[in-house]
């Protein structure tokens, strides 16, 4: 969890950050808000192949993880030498680990932020897909194939953030944040809302303890493979580790963000539990990919019309927090690379509405259109949603959920090498690790296998 902090004690040195006023109240808000998004979405396929008990145990056990490396996490947010609050994740690294931990935390960061961003351009165009299928299944019937071509909305999508990357202080717009969160909240309670209703219709889909059964719906490998890309798609689902909030000193800040990490957990794992549960008892071993977009829900269709729109909403303004920090990596590279490249550091002002007046720049207009196609042609080369969001969930979860905040706690707390505390920490560490490597290994597999069947740039929904 990136941390930004106030002073804890009078003679702490400070960085030049804007004064913090966020409190355990807002914190938790803040993360309730930042976790429950997308990774919603895959929840109940996830139980339908694990099960009734693995399902329930795993987003537990997630959780719980979570929140221990959280409280960990809370308590490094200075440097232990000077007092210095920590601007970023990667400061607490740098300061209570160095060395090769600081690098390796920044590739695992920005593997994860790239990742993210051709995630929720897949997400987005399969949403954009289903409110024209949903449209078609009303007027022709649902069994009528109703299929679209996915790459269309993909350069939507990416067109849209191209425009919108161009903004430079588009962190600055704050309201942006906030329609997202509603978005996600939206679309995550009519998604609920239509599985109860489901359930209370009287569809008794086949589900078990065990999930999908073997010879019966997958093979024995499919079976393996699936298991562990929804342990995957539970850790995406609980990907928070990058979240920022800003908490005043009083009390002290990381007593604070401790309570709020309680709070925030506890609610949004009754929740996930809720999503995971009802949309497996709603649409069973079955259960789509993408509860949304899969239509095992037709009716009614305005309504899931208006939830695929609040996604592609969400994933709007999703996007732009996810590139943001890689567009401001490169360009302070670049400058500190260059300083005297005219193309590099010329800029002019402009206004633009509901901006204000703004910077342009014809090396940022090149560098972050260029990223934009990059990360949409990734997008409709490989537009697998279950299988990328299970390697982004097993690629960020070890190193900045686990890895690191329990590596900074035994630095900071200078816990002996083999003592009983130090061993059952890197237990932790290499259990997860296992965790990941088999979520990692199961998404891989399942996108391969997508592959032998599927021919780049012809994604049909």
């Amino acid at each position: 969890m990136e941390l930004e902090t106030d002073n804890i004690i009078a003679h702490h040195v400070d960085d030049d950050s804007p004064k913090r006023t966020g409190t355990w109240v807002s914190a938790s808000a803040h993360i309730i808000t930042a976790v429950i998004g997308s990774g919603v979405l895959s929840l109940s396929w996830a139980f339908a192949q694990l099960g009734w008990i693995a399902g329930l145990v795993s987003l537990v056990l997630f959780s719980a993880i979570n929140w221990y490396t959280s409280i960990l996490l809370a308590d490094c947010c200075r440097d232990p030498a000077s007092g210095t609050r920590c601007s970023c994740y990667m400061d607490a690294v740098k300061y209570n680990l160095g060395g090769i931990n600081t690098k390796f935390c920044g590739i695992a960061q920005y593997v994860n932020l790239v990742g993210t961003t051709i995630g929720y351009s897949i997400t987005s165009a399969i949403s954009m897909a289903a409110i024209k299928r949903s449209g078609c299944f009303h007027e022709e019937g649902h069994a009528a194939g109703c299929h679209v071509k996915n790459n269309m909305f993909i350069i939507i999508f990416g067109v849209t953030e191209i425009i919108l990357s161009q903004i430079p202080n588009f962190n600055e717009l704050s309201w942006l944040s906030v329609v997202a969160a509603v978005m996600s909240f939206a679309y995550s309670c009519i998604g609920l809302g239509l599985s109860i209703a489901k359930v209370a219709g009287g569809s008794h889909p086949k589900t078990s303890m065990t999930g999908t059964t073997i010879e019966v719906d997958v093979t024995k490998w499919q079976k393996i493979w699936s298991c562990f890309e929804a342990l995957g798609d539970i850790a995406f689902a609980y990907a928070f580790s990058t979240v920022l909030d800003t908490l005043k000193s009083n009390p002290p800040e990381n007593e604070a963000m401790k309570k709020a990490t309680v709070v925030g957990v506890s609610i949004t794992t009754f929740f996930y539990i809720l999503c995971g549960a009802l949309g497996y008892a709603a649409f069973g071993n079955a259960a789509p990919g993408n509860f949304l977009t899969g239509f095992g829900l037709y009716e009614p269709y305005w309504l899931i019309d208006f939830a695929n729109m609040c996604i592609i909403v969400h994933l709007v303004g999703a996007y732009q927090v996810f590139c943001q920090p890689v567009f401001n990596k490169v360009e302070d590279w670049c400058l500190n690379q260059w300083p005297n490249n005219n193309f590099i550091k010329e800029s002019r002002p402009i206004k633009l509405p509901l901006v204000g007046e703004c910077t342009f720049s014809t090396f940022r207009l090149a560098w972050r259109t260029a990223y934009v196609i990059m990360t949409t042609v990734v997008a409709m080369a490989l537009p697998f949603f279950n299988g990328i969001l299970g390697l982004l969930g097993a690629l960020s979860f070890w190193p900045l959920t686990v890895y690191f905040p329990i590596q900074m706690h035994i630095s900071k707390e200078n816990i002996r090498p083999f003592c009983w505390k130090w061993i059952w920490l890197n237990i932790v560490v290499v259990v997860c690790l296992i965790i990941s490597l088999l979520a990692a290994a199961g998404s891989i597999a399942v996108i391969l296998k997508d592959l032998y069947t599927y021919k780049p740039f012809t994604s049909v929904s």
